[in-house]
């Protein structure tokens, strides 16, 4: 089991993509065979009432995680997941049974999301962090469309879900001591203003997309996903969209995902808009691609927030949480039975509250990607402490080894694991700074750097 931790904590990117895109199909699974719960039990006209009755478990979950962190809880909470996969593949969804299993399944599903959003933000600043999470989503939807969707390969969507599992339970295993070495360094409190706007710009553009629920959602439940189907062949389009923001999502900490985000947004509101329902297929291509824009940008977001917050396994998952919580503000407005002249007001009053939101944030004002004072804010950049790197010749490399040498009590493992280096290349450097300065003592360079001061 050592090598498995020594492996998570090694091979940061590929572990993160592993464990999010097991994740990711477990969850893409169980919510598709739960939106089907009590089809020939409930009546026809009240089973999209499921579709949104599942959302409350989940939130409550999700939120359910910030306040237990329990190993043997979260064990139990994938055994459930994993009980109640299988039921969802092998029973008849026109069952009480099978009502009640959904509620409780996705509940458990919930918690375990909030565990992996929860060491996907104590990863927040591993090198290609965007790009793992969307090679993972990517991954979940290909196989989810292929298994599921596409031919219902039962069999063989088991046997995935089943190594997904597998993963997770390994993952869950050896979480406590991975996140304790990615967790424990220092950041400077994020503004809770920041904290504000990303939470309602989120359900802004959520609630901005929702012009698709008019036409597609309610009609696609109400043809029996026959007619209308936002589960057909332009979903694909998610694989190279997630991939394509999570890349955006590495330039620069992510400074330019909001513009995008709201730009392809805005195109696919404009079509739905110019178009109408004759150009269904493009508009769902639009719509995947959007929403591809959107579930990166809040992912990505509130993961890189999160740690530092007073909580941060809450604010790891509130873009999740804002998600279905959007879902059912959808439906408390009736979206579904509005007109479209409400909807499209409704939408354009979203956006601008987008807008306005990004300004006050900063999100608009990309100038401030070549800003240096922006870049030295950030954990990763170069801090010399006091004139040492100018005093004893050290490299930049070696300057940032001596700030957490002397600023943290770290161990160096948990050092090399936090600057994306092997141990043996952090002890090379601690050799180097040795020699340079003249100390051989850790505690000695601590002095050294107050004397400095």
């Amino acid at each position: 089991m050592d090598k498995i931790v020594l492996f998570f904590q090694r091979k940061k990117a590929a572990s993160l993509t592993l464990i999010f895109a097991s994740f990711m199909l477990i969850q893409l699974v169980i919510l598709r065979l739960g939106n089907q719960a009590g089809r020939g039990f409930i009546m026809p006209e009240h089973q999209e009432l499921v579709y949104y009755g599942i959302q409350i478990p989940v939130i409550l979950g999700f939120v359910l995680r910030s306040f237990v962190d329990n190993r043997a809880v979260k064990l139990f909470s994938l055994g459930v997941c994993f009980t109640g996969f299988w039921i969802m593949l092998l029973a008849s969804e026109a069952s009480l049974f099978y009502l009640i299993a959904t509620g409780v399944t996705v509940l458990c599903l919930g918690y375990t999301g909030g565990c992996v959003y929860y060491y996907m933000s104590c990863c927040a600043d591993v090198r290609h962090f965007g790009l793992s999470f969307g090679l993972g989503y990517a991954f979940a939807v290909a196989v989810q469309y292929l298994f599921q969707l596409r031919f219902d390969l039962k069999p063989l969507l088991g046997v995935i879900g089943f190594f997904s599992f597998a993963v997770l339970v390994i993952f869950l295993y050896t979480e406590n001591r991975v996140v304790n070495s990615l967790a424990n360094r220092e950041f400077t409190a994020v503004p809770k203003f920041k904290l504000i706007c990303a939470v309602v710009i989120t359900v802004a553009i959520l609630m901005f997309t929702s012009y698709y629920n008019n036409y597609i959602h309610h009609l696609q439940i109400a043809s029996n996903y026959t007619e209308y189907n936002v589960y057909s062949f332009p979903r694909l389009l998610m694989i190279p969209g997630v991939i394509l923001f999570g890349f955006i999502g590495d330039i620069k900490k992510g400074k330019l995902l909001p513009v995008c985000t709201l730009c392809v947004t805005v195109i696919a509101l404009l079509n739905a808009v110019l178009t109408g329902r004759e150009t269904y297929t493009l508009n769902m291509s639009l719509f995947y691609l959007s929403m591809s824009a959107v579930i990166s940008y809040y992912n990505l977001t509130f993961t890189r927030l999160a740690q530092r917050t007073k909580n941060p396994a809450f604010w790891a998952s509130a873009g999740r949480i804002t998600d279905s919580a959007a879902v059912l503000l959808t439906f408390a407005l009736k979206f579904s039975t509005l007109s479209a002249v409400s909807v499209l007001v409704i939408d354009i009053a979203m956006l601008s509250v987008a807008i306005v939101f990004m300004a006050l944030n900063g999100d608009l004002n990309l100038s401030s990607i070549a800003d240096k004072e922006t870049e030295k804010s950030e954990p990763n950049a170069e801090i010399t402490p006091g004139q040492i790197r100018e005093k004893f010749g050290l490299t930049p490399k070696e300057a940032q080894v001596f700030k957490e040498l002397t600023e943290t009590d770290d161990k160096q493992e948990a050092i090399a694991l936090r600057m994306n280096m092997s141990v043996n290349t952090l002890r090379h450097h601690i050799t180097s700074i040795y020699k340079k300065t003249g100390v051989q003592t850790r505690a000695a360079l601590c002095k050294l750097s107050v004397t400095d001061e």
